[in-house]
């Protein structure tokens, strides 16, 4: 089965909420919207984000509007005022996440 790059069907942001980071994942129609209600799971995330120490991963639907987020407990080493990570604050998440292949 061919591989495509997560950019290929979605926009994303993200950001800090302390310790945690939000990645905003914004499908770019409604068939790409379902596929990755189907394959860019809690599950995939948590596994691509592993060597972050992520301990958890939620996903909240948003098919209003085609959109996904998924909060990534514990990936920002402390946070902004304690991490000593470049990207304290994770803004590079989502970017990051764009680089994710699926079936």
């Amino acid at each position: 089965m061919p591989k495509t790059k997560l950019s290929d069907l979605a926009f994303a942001r993200s950001g800090d909420k302390g310790n945690h980071a939000n990645i905003g994942v914004v499908a770019k129609s409604r068939e790409a919207y379902e596929t990755l209600a189907e394959r860019l799971t809690p599950e995939r995330v948590a596994d691509y984000f592993r060597g972050l120490g992520v301990t958890k991963v939620e996903r909240f639907e948003l098919p209003n509007i085609d959109a996904f987020n998924f909060l990534l407990y514990d990936a920002l080493a402390g946070g902004a005022s304690r991490s000593l990570r470049i990207d304290t604050q994770g803004k590079l998440l989502g970017t990051a996440l764009m680089e994710l292949e699926l079936e």
